[in-house]
């Protein structure tokens, strides 16, 4: 594996704004909107898949802490929690970016135009696979 940057808390040059034995909290470098923060297990970790439950259930406690912080300073009309798996994940190591969201900030989710429709069979196939 090749030297990952938020595996070295001293590599993470952001204010942070939580820190326990799991997890860490701090701003992200680039924000989409002012008070985006990254959340992540202090282990190496790509995917949630791959992340032992008492971690990810951590990263969800304290995600809905940073939300409640967000909501409260920012008053903003929503927020984002979102999460980049496999080769979409730009930094390597599982991150949650959490920000708040605003009518007309800007941020939207890209669609291609192409016709996808849920059906029955995938439900099933996803659905035996979770059970």
């Amino acid at each position: 594996m090749s030297e990952c940057v938020f595996c070295d808390r001293n590599k993470i040059t952001t204010d942070f704004v939580y820190e326990d034995d799991l997890v860490m909290a701090f701003m992200d470098s680039e924000p989409i909107n002012e008070g985006h923060i990254l959340v992540i297990p202090k282990e190496h970790y790509l995917d949630a898949d791959e992340i032992p439950d008492e971690i990810l259930a951590r990263l969800m406690i304290i995600s809905k802490k940073v939300v409640a912080a967000l909501k409260e300073i920012y008053k903003p009309n929503g927020y984002s929690i979102m999460q980049n798996g496999g080769a979409f994940n730009d930094i390597g190591h599982y991150h949650l970016h959490i920000f708040p969201r605003y009518t007309g900030d800007g941020f939207s989710w890209a669609y291609s135009k192409e016709n996808k429709a849920a059906n029955k069979e995938v439900a099933k196939i996803i659905r035996d696979r979770i059970h």
